[in-house]
């Protein structure tokens, strides 16, 4: 195939990089030219991986202390709403000027959901692109309906497609004032009104729209985006060999000494925000006596001025890929990229999820059966020692290992770059079964 120059674009956590940089090295393997095309505080992490940076504004390193920036974007009630109307709508001009500097030269744009000035770039240079989405909560379906995290209550009720729609499209209407900075950048950009929501729909391609995740987690549905193919999650990590991606000695040697331990982790935005998470996680192991990995991130809130009883290790980081598949479980906050990981370890798992798609996710794993979800405010240590024990049930841990196997025999990196492959050369888009084989 010609070699093509692509370019990827994200605004977010490092969940939200992952699967791009994933893509860009699939890609670079196939002699294509990748540019990753986000945050200038990501530069020496896309650049260590071999890859080309180019910042789009907003730099998240702009928004002052960062504990109290993460506090606000993982608000249970309000998290999604600022992250819309404070960051990324407050900074549309901006990222549009960035993109389009980006767009010069690119035979392609792949757009993460939050990159709302993507869909303007492309209908002002005429340059290609393609949406995507990471979880299945960004497709909006009233037949396998997100849970709202103020609205989780409604999970217990059953209520059908019909009651759905009507929430999305209260929903719709409710946050179409957000899109106001959007509006006006189309306006003096002399592009006509959009016809569709331009937070909920416009964010999709009318050429291709790629889920980026396992359809162990979500079935395609009948109402999601035109032309959207589930390609399996997209795992940046896989094959990476650099220290980055090892254990840490003291945790090899702690794995090495006794049965797999419980993980307890919170990812790389919630950790900032962690609460009690870590202290009742500690107090649990040492009560019940289990052997546990606290990843607590580099917030001295997090760390524990007592010495650790034998049975507990704390780190600062481990890299999912090589923990998560030797442990007996894991504890997280829901991120996709946490909930992928933790799911191809083929470990069970409780989350305790934030905001956004957390609450989302945490019900799609129950569902599975193979782990449940606690709220933050019942997060005690003695609730997380009787779910220990509830993760222990030979059914979790078959249904745990079952979604394993499947999400190991998918390849979602390679699909996901087929499909690319596919519209740069304007031929027929792939598709891939349910086994992902």
């Amino acid at each position: 195939m010609t070699k093509r120059r692509i370019a990827f674009t994200t605004l977010g956590s490092l969940g939200d990089l992952h699967p791009y940089m994933a893509l860009a090295i699939g890609l670079r393997g196939r002699g294509h030219d990748c540019v990753i095309a986000t945050s200038e505080v990501y530069r020496e992490k896309i650049e260590r991986a071999g890859l080309e940076f180019a910042p789009v504004r907003p730099d998240l390193e702009d928004f002052g202390d960062e504990a109290t920036f993460m506090a606000k974007v993982m608000h249970p009630m309000h998290g999604s709403s600022f992250v819309i109307r404070e960051i990324a709508m407050k900074w549309i001009r901006e990222s549009y000027a960035d993109l389009m500097n980006v767009a010069k030269d690119a035979d392609l744009i792949v757009g993460h959901p939050l990159t709302f000035a993507l869909p303007l770039v492309a209908e002002k240079t005429g340059v290609r692109w393609i949406g995507t989405g990471l979880q299945p909560m960004v497709f909006f379906s009233a037949y396998d309906p997100p849970v709202f995290g103020p609205l989780q209550w409604l999970r217990k009720l059953p209520l059908g497609p019909g009651f759905y729609r009507w929430i999305i499209k209260k929903m719709k209407g409710r946050v179409r004032s957000w899109a106001k900075p959007l509006d006006q950048l189309r306006q003096s950009e002399g592009l006509p009104p959009d016809p569709h929501h331009p937070l909920l729909e416009s964010i999709y391609s009318d050429r291709c729209n790629l889920a980026l995740f396992s359809r162990s987690l979500a079935e395609p549905q009948v109402d999601w985006p035109q032309n959207t193919i589930v390609t399996g999650f997209a795992f940046h990590d896989v094959g990476l060999e650099s220290h980055h991606h090892q254990l840490s000695t003291g945790l090899e040697a702690f794995l090495q000494a006794g049965p797999p331990p419980v993980v307890f982790t919170l990812g790389s935005s919630a950790v900032l925000t962690a609460g009690n998470f870590y202290r009742e996680s500690y107090l649990a192991a040492k009560r019940a006596g289990f052997r546990a990995v606290l990843l607590i991130g580099r917030d001295e809130r997090n760390r524990f001025t007592e010495a650790t009883p034998p049975n507990v290790f704390i780190d600062d980081y481990a890299p999912y890929s090589q923990l998560f598949g030797r442990s007996a479980a894991v504890f997280h906050q829901g991120g996709v990229g946490t909930t992928g990981q933790a799911m191809r370890a083929g470990v069970p798992m409780v989350i305790m999820p934030f905001s956004h798609d957390q609450p989302d996710h945490a019900l799609r794993i129950e569902r599975m059966g193979c782990g449940f979800g606690i709220s933050r405010r019942g997060y005690r240590a003695s609730r997380v020692i009787e779910l220990v024990q509830k993760l222990s049930d030979p059914k979790v841990i078959a249904n745990a290992k079952r979604v394993g196997e499947s999400i190991r025999n998918e390849d979602g990196v390679s699909n996901a770059c087929d499909v690319i492959e596919a519209i740069l050369e304007e031929g027929p888009l792939p598709t891939f079964p349910a086994d992902g084989k």
